[in-house]
């Protein structure tokens, strides 16, 4: 059975699927990948470019010798689990593209990208953290998933930070959305702040082999908010029969 690479999102990092590695573990393998500059690989130089992310996590699996694998990626890991996908098409099973979008300046979110920089610069890496991901939650910093998922995007160094932003902002994946052959599942929360139904409607109807599912009531961090229906979804996905090939 293939294992299951988790890539996370812009300030996320491998603790955050905590959740997910012990529902799924069960199952197959589960390889979750801090990406340079976040989490616990923020020693590492930041990347700032999708594509330059995407030929990093082909390069951490090759170091690990996993030729093929069934991908998720969360947010930016979103966009550079597409990436791979039109980088590596015959290393690829299944690909779940959560809570993401095709085209990296992100438009109706919370703030621009250059709003996200510039307060980064005046507030900080820690402080810039800790209030964007409030926004991933419904319930803000309430949540009670909220504290440890800031506390993993506190790691994210000012550099990273900065890349990030760039990466996104420089990239788009629109194009190459009907070049995607892999089994495609997409979760969004319908209260998501971050990507917008036009990101979701695009990605869904430009990839052939796509499901749709959208969870009531959670923004962008729905593995952490509902994380049993989360799961489940996710599960019973990569255990269906294909589909495309």
């Amino acid at each position: 059975m293939r294992p299951l690479v988790l890539v996370h999102g812009f300030m996320g990092g491998t603790a955050q699927w905590d959740g997910q590695v012990a529902a799924l573990s069960g199952q197959r393998s589960v390889v979750a990948l801090d990406l340079p500059g976040f989490g616990a690989a923020r020693h590492l130089d930041p990347i700032d470019s999708i594509e330059s992310f995407a030929d990093w996590v082909i390069s951490a699996l090759d170091a690990r010798d996993i030729d093929s694998f069934d991908l998720l990626g969360h947010s930016m890991g979103g966009m550079i689990a597409q990436a791979v996908a039109c980088r590596a098409p015959e290393r690829l099973g299944k690909l779940i593209l959560y809570a993401t979008g095709s085209v990296g300046v992100l438009p109706g979110r919370f703030e621009t990208i250059a709003q996200s920089r510039a307060r980064a610069k005046v507030d900080g890496a820690e402080a810039t953290a800790r209030r964007i991901a409030a926004t991933w939650f419904v319930d803000g910093d309430r949540d009670a998933a909220y504290a440890a998922c800031a506390d993993i995007a506190a790691k994210s160094t000012l550099g990273a930070i900065n890349a990030g932003l760039t990466a996104m902002e420089a990239w788009s994946g629109e194009q190459a959305l009907s070049t995607i052959s892999a089994d495609t599942q997409i979760i969004w929360g319908d209260k998501d702040r971050t990507y917008q139904w036009t990101q979701i409607e695009t990605l869904w109807k430009g990839i052939a082999h796509c499901d749709l599912a959208v969870l009531p009531r959670c923004a962008h961090a729905v593995h952490l908010e509902a994380p049993v229906a989360f799961n489940d979804l996710v599960s019973d996905f990569l255990n269906a029969p294909p589909t495309s090939r």
